[in-house]
């Protein structure tokens, strides 16, 4: 297992990520963070744009699954079946452990299998951990103090990465 903080991705946002791009990067398995990520703190359902992503993704042949830190179950559940994807939640990132069952799960080889989420800390080292593809995209929203800086912590590392 890796021990790198330094995303193999990165990207502006979530939605900017195509099917042609996972697919020329061996990518078949999308792993997305909830919080930050694909939605706001706080949003229980995708709103139209999001899903019609998804759409794209799924008929595209990829896979996407949510690999969530929220213990919230009721609303990481929600979110996860508004998109017809399965989920985790609780996943104690950086821990590898739910990253490599949600490849299991899906019946993916990790190693075709990308995570995508917002924080260097939890989701890129969890990816890298892994041996995923780690794709960092900027947070969605700073929406309080202790967030503004732990991203400010991350930034060295935020340098790096082949942007997508």
């Amino acid at each position: 297992m890796s021990f790198s903080l330094l995303p193999k991705y990165k990207i502006d946002t979530l939605l900017r990520v195509t099917p042609e791009f996972l697919h020329s990067v061996g990518v078949s398995l999308l792993l997305l963070d909830l919080d930050n990520t694909i939605a706001p703190y706080g949003q229980d359902a995708p709103d139209a744009v999001t899903l019609e992503w998804a759409q794209k993704m799924c008929d595209a042949g990829i896979t996407l699954f949510i690999v969530s830190n929220s213990r919230k179950t009721r609303r990481v559940s929600a979110y996860a079946a508004a998109l017809d994807v399965g989920f985790v939640y609780h996943a104690r990132k950086p821990s590898p452990t739910k990253v490599l069952e949600a490849a299991k799960i899906c019946g993916i080889d990790v190693g075709s299998a990308a995570l995508a989420g917002d924080q260097i800390f939890t989701d890129v080292l969890a990816a890298n951990r892994a041996e995923a593809v780690s794709l960092l995209v900027k947070p969605i929203r700073l929406s309080n103090v202790f967030l503004a800086l732990r991203y400010a912590a991350e930034q060295p590392f935020r340098a790096f990465g082949s942007k997508v």
